[in-house]
């Protein structure tokens, strides 16, 4: 890699941190590509070049990872939506069918037996939700619908 590529990802990289320390907040792409000291276009190409995703899916992944790790925990539907800094519970509704393959209420309402007695670190692992390439195909067409 050149030096220019290795400080471009440095960049991304502090992007990504962003997403997963502040999912909460409500952030966007300007606001993620200030962090990369990127323009929102060049960012968003750059992201998704370097992960795989763009920058929304990678936010609304990490979201939807704390939102089941809190469905286990017993909290509300409701409560995990907006914690995890979604505004909208239809929309978080159909993202985390998506990503997880489950309703957030049938998710929440199994039994989580394994994940409490595994260490944390193993539960995490074990517990990422991974998307589909469907999933990325069908979110590709809505980006360019938009």
């Amino acid at each position: 890699m050149t030096p220019q590529e290795l400080e471009n990802l440095a960049h991304l990289r502090r992007a990504r941190d962003l997403m997963d320390r502040d999912y909460a907040r409500p952030l966007d792409v300007p606001t993620m590509a200030r962090k990369a000291l990127m323009s929102p276009a060049h960012f968003s190409r750059r992201f998704r070049a370097t992960y795989g995703e763009t920058p929304y899916s990678y936010l609304m992944t990490r979201r939807i990872e704390r939102a089941m790790a809190l469905l286990r925990a017993g909290v509300s539907v409701t409560d995990a939506c907006m914690a995890v800094g979604c505004t909208s519970l239809g929309s978080f509704s159909s993202r985390f069918r998506e990503i997880a393959g489950e309703t957030p209420s049938a998710y929440r309402s199994r039994q989580h037996r394994a994940v409490k007695v595994m260490p944390s670190c193993v539960a995490k692992t074990q517990t990422r939700p991974v998307r589909s390439t469907s999933s990325r195909i069908g979110e590709a067409v809505g980006e360019a619908a938009a």
